[in-house]
């Protein structure tokens, strides 16, 4: 983990991926997008996990076009 990796809200995690809050918690269920860091109530996910869903997505992409 980053020094500096910011905590986003479902709302900010899922504007990153331009997604609804239903299609990211999908995601979530379907293990694409990691579980949250729960802190007492809150729900949060680390900007470095966010990227690293989308960059996974590019390998895959590319994978499958290479």
């Amino acid at each position: 983990m980053q020094i500096n990796d910011p905590l986003l809200s479902k709302r900010e995690a899922a504007a990153l991926l331009r997604v609804s809050a239903a299609t990211f918690y999908r995601r979530i269920a379907d293990g694409t997008v990691p579980k949250p860091l729960k802190i007492g109530t809150l729900s949060r996910w680390s900007l470095s996990d966010i990227q690293k869903t989308i960059e996974a997505a590019k390998v895959a992409r590319n994978s499958v076009n290479g």
